[in-house]
């Protein structure tokens, strides 16, 4: 039973966050990012090996003509790429921020936690023992790998003495996250299949197919409004589990809920793209700067921000040494390292 002094200390915190929060700045954030991205949307798919005007591309999307190849590069190679960065970005920093809410921890990230190498390591066991899997059973097998990894580095940080702290758990997932990197290569390199693998490792979205999207999109949709349906509640997490029962909340359910949500982004976003990391570190820190403290606008601007950013590291992963590809997750980090030392510097404390 929660006391009447909780109830009222949780009141005062939030009415002191909701001070602080930006409801006119979270719109025009979301109407900017969203032509934004349309906008990167249209710009990825006209850069390539072949020269495609904008113009083309709209009349590729709108008027498609099987009769014409620039129609036919468009439709089959570039706009479901482009759509899956879209996708798994917006997923990574979803996952991100629901994580950041719900542990108080600014450091949380699928990346440093061990989700992005739990489901990589798995993918990498179905590769070796169970070859020609469909698709499918591969995105489930991501969840149980994005699963394992989270399940191993909380119980890690849990055992030190003082409980679980920031810098504890990003600790703990960067040794996780080594171990099952290790492995995976090792399976690989005994099993032959380091080529297969090369691609989840190095971060790309260049195979990706429409059928990919058509498997993904049901678990991304029933996530994401899994995610903005617990998205008053992690606001409330965020302000201290106290203070959240205090509120009324069932701070257990929704712990449970979160981490099923974020299980599905992570493992999702992981078998198309691969283990790429800090887009859930960086865009819910950015949003959150933006539009203030409620998750609510948090994680709708992190959908958008997230996809952004990913739609344009592709281009630029396309444009910088053509007609090679740098990897997509080498892009990012040279963003996410110097933004996640920034954050280290400061100790982690506590959002």
């Amino acid at each position: 039973m929660t006391s009447s002094a909780e109830a009222v200390e949780g009141l005062g915190t939030l009415e002191e966050l909701q001070r602080r929060s930006h409801p006119v700045r979270a719109v025009v954030a979301l109407i900017i990012g969203f032509v934004g991205l349309i906008f990167a949307i249209g710009l990825s798919i006209s850069f390539g090996a072949a020269d495609i005007s904008l113009s083309t591309v709209w009349a590729a999307v709108f008027h498609f003509s099987p009769d014409l190849t620039a129609h036919q590069i468009i439709r089959d190679i570039r706009l479901p790429r482009v759509l899956g960065a879209a996708l798994v970005g917006g997923c990574f920093a979803v996952a991100g921020a629901i994580m950041q809410g719900m542990t108080r921890n600014p450091l949380a990230d699928s990346g440093l936690l061990g989700l992005n190498s739990g489901a990589a390591f798995m993918l990498a066991v179905c590769f070796a023992f169970f070859p020609g899997l469909p698709y499918m059973y591969l995105i489930l097998w991501s969840f149980v790998g994005a699963g394992l990894g989270v399940l191993i580095v909380y119980g890690i940080g849990s055992l030190a003495k003082g409980g679980l702290t920031p810098m504890r758990l990003v600790l703990a997932g960067a040794a996780v996250s080594a171990l099952l990197g290790a492995l995976g290569e090792g399976i690989a390199l005994y099993y032959r299949i380091g080529q297969d693998l090369a691609f989840w490792y190095a971060g790309g979205v260049s195979g990706t197919k429409w059928y990919h999207l058509q498997i993904l999109s049901p678990w991304i949709l029933v996530a994401m409004i899994g995610a903005l349906i617990l998205s008053r509640s992690i606001t409330l997490l965020s302000l201290g589990e106290e203070i959240a029962i205090g509120l009324g909340q069932r701070t257990a359910v929704i712990k449970v809920w979160g981490m099923v949500v974020v299980l599905i982004l992570a493992g999702a976003a992981v078998s198309v793209v691969g283990a790429v990391g800090f887009v859930g570190l960086i865009i819910p820190h950015l949003t959150r700067y933006i539009v203030g403290h409620d998750y609510r606008w948090i994680i709708s601007c992190s959908l958008v921000y997230g996809a952004l950013l990913v739609v344009l590291a592709d281009l630029a992963a396309r444009t910088i040494n053509p007609p090679y590809e740098a990897p997509i997750g080498a892009i990012i980090a040279f963003i996410g390292v110097p933004f996640f030392l920034y954050l280290a510097r400061k100790g982690g404390k506590e959002l």
